[in-house]
C-alpha cells in the first residue's frame, strides 16, 4: 500500500526499530465478536506482528495472516516460534499487499480489518474484498479509529482522511450481494494511560448465503 501513512517501508523501518509496537493482546473487539465462534478458516488482513492470528489459532483456527511489511511478519514468526510453536501449522503468513491480494471468494469463516487506515476509494475496495472472501455463515469485522477520534478520543491517525466512521463502511457493505450488516457503531475503548478514550468505528458484518 502507497497511500499516506501507509508505505511498507517505513513500516518495515518502524517494526525493526527493536521491541513490539503492539500488545500481544488481542483487540477488545474482536474478543468480543470472534470468541464464541466454533473454530474455522480465518482471513487476518493487515496482521502485522500477529497477534490476531496467533490468538485465533490458539483457539483452533486456521488462519491466512497477511501483511505488506516484512519486518512484521519476521517479528509475528518470532513470536509464534517462542510463545506459540503449536501454532504454527494453523498459520499461514503471506507478505502481500492489501490492495492488491485477491482472497478466496467464499473461502472464510472470518475475516477481521484491524486498524487499516486508507483513503476512502481504497477503503471501500478493501472491504469489499474482505466480504467477499467471506464463507456463507461466516462473520467480517472491520475496526478502525473513528473519524472523531482526533478531537474527542485517543491515540491514532491524526489524518482525517484516512478515518472512517462505521456508517462508512456499512455503506461500502451495502451493494454487497449476501452480507448483512449485524452491528456499525463508534465504541469507545479504554487506553492505558490516556486521559479519555479511544474512539473506535466498529462493524461486524456476516454472509447470509
Amino acid at each position: 500500500m502507497s497511500s499516506d501513512g501507509m508505505d511498507a517501508a517505513a513500516w518495515d523501518e518502524r517494526y525493526g526499530a527493536g521491541g513490539r509496537v503492539w500488545t500481544t493482546l488481542p483487540n477488545v473487539w474482536a474478543v468480543e465478536t470472534l470468541s464464541e465462534l466454533a473454530p474455522g478458516t480465518a482471513l487476518d488482513l493487515g496482521t502485522g506482528e500477529g497477534r490476531h492470528a496467533l490468538w485465533l489459532a490458539g483457539l483452533g483456527w486456521d488462519v491466512t495472516a497477511v501483511d505488506f511489511s516484512v519486518a512484521a511478519l519476521r517479528t509475528a514468526r518470532a513470536v509464534q516460534s517462542a510463545d506459540a510453536p503449536g501454532t504454527t501449522a494453523h498459520i499461514d503468513w503471506v507478505h502481500a499487499d492489501l490492495l492488491t491480494y485477491a482472497p478466496e471468494p467464499r473461502s472464510k469463516d472470518a475475516v477481521l480489518l484491524m486498524y487499516i487506515h486508507l483513503p476512502a476509494a481504497e477503503r471501500r475496495a478493501l472491504v469489499q474484498s474482505a466480504a467477499r472472501a467471506l464463507a456463507p455463515g461466516g462473520t467480517l469485522l472491520v475496526v478502525g479509529h473513528d473519524l472523531t477520534n482526533p478531537a474527542e478520543g485517543a491515540g491514532g491517525p491524526s489524518d482525517t482522511t484516512v478515518l472512517f466512521t462505521a456508517q462508512d463502511v456499512a455503506a461500502d457493505l451495502a451493494g454487497e450481494p449476501g452480507i448483512v450488516v449485524r452491528l456499525a457503531q463508534r465504541r469507545p475503548r479504554d487506553v492505558e494511560g490516556a486521559p479519555r478514550p479511544a474512539l473506535d468505528a466498529v462493524v461486524v458484518a456476516e454472509r447470509s448465503v
